[in-house]
């Protein structure tokens, strides 16, 4: 098996095994959260499914370090874009808000940039082919 595929299986497997544990802990903290009295410790266990997350962060950063110089650049690349594209949405949803759109929570983000960043690296996919 090549070095780059060998990589991108152990990625998979360390991002897919992070994130079932971030989907784990999610769903107990919102069941256990809801039935504690608001003070430290419900903001404590609601705070709690970010352990997984940097475990996520950590498996990204990984495998972006793990990659040749060619993939760091173009991964900068969609990532800058996304972010771009984000930092666009964002404002612009902001003036919105301002003519009586509804006030979105600060989770539609994270969908918005990775989601922008997934259509990067669809269209280099279909560009470079």
């Amino acid at each position: 098996m090549s070095r780059p595929r060998k990589h991108k299986r152990l990625y998979l497997a360390e991002l897919s095994g992070s994130l079932v544990l971030y989907a784990l802990v999610l769903s107990a903290t919102l069941v256990v959260g809801r039935t504690l009295p608001e003070g430290a410790l419900r903001t404590a266990v609601s705070v709690s499914p970010m352990l997984p997350l940097l475990l996520v962060v950590w498996v990204i950063v990984r495998q972006i370090r793990r990659a040749d110089e060619f993939i760091r650049k173009i991964t900068l690349e969609h990532l800058a874009i996304a972010a771009a594209v984000t930092a666009g949405w964002t404002f612009t949803y902001g003036f919105l808000e301002n003519a009586g759109f509804p006030k979105l929570s600060m989770f539609t983000v994270w969908p918005v940039m990775g989601a922008a960043w997934g259509a990067m690296a669809m269209l280099d996919s279909l560009r470079s082919r």
